[in-house]
């Protein structure tokens, strides 16, 4: 028996499917009765198939469904993803504006307290040559800035204009192994030359040993250089060198200015710069 109903299925099968709309009619014609040993076979024959259909369509239509409610969701999701990039973009510019913001409110307040022409600049370009340290800013002669002027933050110095066109110039920072500025020991008055070593710390030379300095002290420019308006800040003294002989004594001072951090600058007037600008002799600068 079971090997008749295996070889015959897809007969018995197509059979079924064929008398499904005849037993459908029949029982819809003929309510109100009880069934008969006909109308109990066609039912028997066709509610396995009508299940199966309805489950295979229920089926059908729930995949449809879920795919689309995947899609949907996916699409969501894509959509999130972007407004949350944008948002985080947004939060990042912010964050930079209101960085910014705060370095030019110091500068305006350090610019205002500078006495003499102040003109403010962006750090646009690094110098590549490391024979040479300096920085190109956003400022030139047609700005009022030429060669000589020295260039500071509300830090303390950066250098000097060695160069200048006219919506550009380069600065020589106070690094440069060329760069010299006078300066003096805030506390005791003591005068002497920072000078640049490279990246690095500066060198403080001509400090007579007899000098009052110590570990700690803070450098300020003199002004005796003619370049740089006096008491600005330079750095402080690391690393004192008594020295046994000789007339100096030497130390390291470390920069107030992160040199390799600059975005905006000041740019200050001297008498070497004025010079320079009306074509007069120009004192000599600290830097050849």
């Amino acid at each position: 028996m079971l090997s008749l109903l295996k070889r015959y299925r897809r007969f018995l099968l197509v059979a079924a499917l064929l008398l499904y709309p005849l037993g459908a009619f029949l029982l819809g014609g003929r309510r109100g009765r009880d069934p008969n040993f006909v109308d109990r076979g066609v039912i028997a024959l066709t509610a396995p198939v009508q299940q199966g259909l309805t489950a295979g369509i229920d089926g059908a239509v729930a995949a449809v469904r879920n795919y689309l409610d995947l899609r949907g969701v996916r699409q969501d999701n894509d959509a999130l993803r972007l407004e949350n990039l944008q948002l985080r973009a947004t939060v990042q510019a912010l964050g930079e504006a209101r960085s910014e913001n705060g370095r030019l409110r110091k500068l305006l307040a350090y610019a205002e307290a500078v006495p003499g022409p102040e003109i403010p600049a962006r750090v646009v370009g690094v110098n590549p040559v490391a024979k040479l340290l300096s920085v190109r800013i956003s400022s030139g002669e047609k700005d009022g800035v030429f060669r000589g002027m020295s260039v500071v933050t509300p830090d303390g110095i950066v250098g000097q204009v060695i160069r200048s066109t006219g919506g550009y110039a380069d600065v020589a920072l106070v690094t440069d192994p060329q760069s010299r500025v006078a300066v003096r020991v805030q506390r005791s008055r003591a005068r002497g030359t920072a000078a640049g070593a490279g990246n690095g710390p500066l060198t403080l030379e001509n400090m007579l040993r007899t000098e009052d300095v110590e570990d700690g002290d803070l450098i300020i420019t003199s002004g005796t250089d003619g370049i740089y308006p006096p008491g600005l800040v330079v750095g402080r003294v690391t690393q004192l060198e008594k020295k046994e002989h000789g007339m100096f004594q030497g130390a390291d001072i470390t920069p107030a200015v992160d040199t390799s951090r600059l975005e905006e600058v000041l740019v200050v007037g001297s008498p070497y710069s004025e010079m320079a600008a009306t074509g007069g002799a120009a004192a000599e600068g600290t830097q050849k």
